[in-house]
C-alpha cells in the first residue's frame, strides 16, 4: 500500500501558506503531482520560465506589472502559483510602488502574503530607496533636483502618516544628511522652527530643503504649511541658513513651494 507523502515542518518565522502547500493538497515537495503515466511537473513552472526567458530576450518591457512582480514572489514562495497573489496585491494598493511602499502589516492582509513575504517585499523597497539616495552623494543637490523628487518620493509618497523630512546641505549645496524630523498624524505634523535650525547649526549646514508628504494623495500646500516654511525660513535667515524650498509630497506627484513663490 503506498504511504502518503510527508511534508517538511515549515521553517521557524515562515508560515504553512506561503512557503508550502497544505498536506492536503496532493504536491509533492518537488511540485510533482501524480498523474497517469507517471509525474508532471506543477502548471506554473513551465510559466515562469517563459516570463525569465521574455525578460532576458527583451527586458522589462515586455512585462507586465503583475508579471515582475509574479517573478518576484516565486523567489520568495517558490512552491505556488504567485500570479493569483501578484495580481491581488495590485488591485488592494493600485501600482508596484503602491505595492512596496505599503506598510508591513497592510501587505499581510492580501492571502498568501504572511509576515515573511512582507518583510522581504520591504527590504526590496528599502534597496531601492537606498539606491535612489546614492545617486546623491557627493552631488550638488539643487543640479540634481530630479534626483531629489524621485528619493522623496520613494522614500514619503506612500507613508499612511505624515513625515517632516530635512535634507541638510554644506555652502557647495551637497548633501550633509536626510533627517526626518518629526512624524505625525495622517493629516498633520508638528513643526518646531527652533528645534530645526538647532539641528542644522549642529550639522554645520548653510542650507535646507524641507520635505513632507499629504498621505491623502493631494500635494497642494495648506495655509498652515505655507505658514510653517515662513516661520523656518525667518528663524535660519539671521543664521546664515537658506531655506532652498519645501516640497510636498502626494501619491502621483509633488509641487515645489518655492516653485509656486509661497514663501
Amino acid at each position: 500500500m503506498t504511504k502518503p507523502p510527508v511534508f517538511p515542518e515549515p521553517d521557524e518565522g515562515e508560515t504553512a501558506d506561503e512557503r508550502h502547500f497544505f498536506a492536503q493538497q496532493k504536491t509533492r515537495k518537488l511540485d510533482k503531482t501524480p498523474a497517469l503515466g507517471g509525474n508532471v511537473e506543477a502548471h506554473y513552472h513551465g510559466h515562469r520560465d517563459r516570463l525569465r526567458a521574455r525578460y532576458r530576450e527583451q527586458g522589462d518591457v515586455s512585462l507586465a506589472d503583475y508579471e515582475l512582480l509574479e517573478l518576484i514572489l516565486f523567489r520568495l514562495i517558490p512552491r505556488r502559483d504567485t500570479k493569483p497573489i501578484a495580481k491581488d496585491l495590485l488591485v488592494r494598493f493600485g501600482t508596484l510602488a503602491g505595492v512596496f511602499g505599503a506598510p508591513q502589516h497592510l501587505l499581510q492582509e492580501v492571502k498568501g502574503v504572511g509576515e515573511s513575504v512582507a518583510l522581504d517585499l520591504k527590504l526590496i523597497a528599502t534597496a531601492a530607496q537606498r539606491m535612489l539616495k546614492s545617486e546623491l552623494r557627493n552631488k550638488q543637490v539643487l543640479s540634481s533636483w530630479s534626483a531629489v523628487i524621485d528619493y522623496c518620493h520613494a522614500a514619503m509618497a506612500h507613508e499612511t502618516k505624515e513625515q517632516f523630512r530635512i535634507l541638510f546641505l554644506d555652502k557647495r549645496n551637497t548633501l550633509i544628511a536626510d533627517e526626518v524630523q518629526q512624524q505625525g498624524t495622517i493629516d498633520h505634523t508638528p513643526v518646531y522652527p527652533r528645534e530645526v535650525v538647532k539641528r542644522a547649526l549642529e550639522l554645520s549646514a548653510t542650507a535646507l530643503i524641507l520635505v513632507h508628504n499629504h498621505p491623502s494623495g493631494d500635494p497642494t500646500p495648506s495655509r498652515a504649511d505655507i505658514d510653517m516654511t515662513k516661520l523656518i525660513a525667518e528663524a535660519a535667515k539671521p543664521l546664515g541658513i537658506t531655506v532652498h524650498d519645501h516640497v510636498i509630497i502626494g501619491k502621483d506627484g509633488h509641487v515645489s513651494m518655492k516653485g509656486l513663490r509661497l514663501f
